[in-house]
């Protein structure tokens, strides 16, 4: 059960395995894109092309036909990863040997729907992804394995997100075999847990007046998701992405330093400087700050709100 490409490469781990997929269940197709287009998920894109038997219910728990269907699949095991729905008893009961989860951070910290985007937006140093046995609440069975992982000092959501899925497909994997050997471990977990809950758009504008490390871990963390915006004079501005120079600013926090499409972006935080490094105007498509410069006129001086 999953819905992302995140889900996508656990879903073809497990496929490339001695393991026989039966079924996969993912949300149903939605509309994408300027044409609002009825779009496939990653997972149903990856069990089409493989000729697997797809499931795409809009509720679960009142569903009475398709709970039917998965009993009579008869599945050993259910592995659930982003799938983006609560599963009721009634399903965590069917398989043999339970349902599982990969979830993308160290249980117990960051329960919930953005573990991978809130790790990057509070500046951890380290994260990874655990697979645990699921019950009726969120994120909260007993922890089977783990796998620590390093964040980068500019490491974006997206880029975290591409490498745990890869991670976590192993881990999900490793998982599935020890559940079969009768090797793997169980631990409870604890009450002492931190919760990962959705983004929202207004989180999204940047305050100068932050320090620099936290403006820099707000963009990277909504990198690619919906990216951090500023305004200047009454339009929005997208920054993708930023480096912070080795100088403390004295300027007021969202002054202008410099706006050169030789040099760059340099703008003032409340403690030190940053180079803007991409950049997207409003109604625009992102690129570098050069390019952008190229065509766009930001003036020294002003100050971003």
């Amino acid at each position: 059960m999953g819905t992302p490409d995140f889900a996508r490469e656990s879903l073809e781990k497990l496929y490339n395995s001695t393991h026989e997929i039966v079924g996969v269940v993912t949300n149903p197709d939605r509309p994408k894109g300027r044409g609002m287009k009825m779009t496939e998920s990653p997972v149903k894109e990856f069990a089409v092309l493989k000729g697997i038997k797809i499931y795409q219910p809009q509720i679960i728990k009142e569903n009475k036909d398709f709970i039917e269907e998965i009993k009579e699949l008869k599945p050993d095991i259910i592995c659930v990863v982003a799938y983006g729905k609560i599963l009721p008893k009634e399903i965590l009961h069917i398989p043999r040997y339970g349902c599982i989860n990969l979830h993308g951070s160290l249980l117990p910290k960051y329960r919930g729907a953005a573990p991978i985007q809130w790790a990057v937006l509070n500046g951890d140093k380290t994260t990874g992804v655990t697979t645990i046995y699921m019950n009726e609440k969120m994120d909260a069975g007993d922890i089977i394995l783990k796998e620590k992982v390093n964040i980068g000092e500019y490491e974006t959501t997206g880029e975290l997100w591409n490498r745990l899925s890869h991670i976590g497909a192993e881990l999900l994997l490793k998982t599935v075999n020890e559940i079969q050997n009768g090797t793997a471990p169980r631990i409870t977990q604890g009450e002492d847990f931190t919760i990962a809950p959705m983004l929202n758009k207004e989180m999204s504008r940047i305050n100068w007046n932050s320090d620099a490390i936290r403006i820099k871990n707000l963009v990277c963390g909504l990198n690619p998701i919906m990216g951090a915006y500023t305004m200047y004079e009454g339009k929005k501005i997208k920054i993708w992405n930023i480096k912070i120079l080795d100088e403390f600013s004295v300027d007021v926090p969202g002054y202008i330093i410099e706006a050169n499409d030789k040099t760059g972006l340099k703008i003032a935080t409340k403690d030190k400087i940053i180079s803007v490094i991409e950049i997207q105007g409003e109604n625009a498509k992102r690129m570098s700050i050069c390019d952008f410069l190229r065509g766009n006129q930001l003036q020294v001086g002003k100050i971003l709100k």
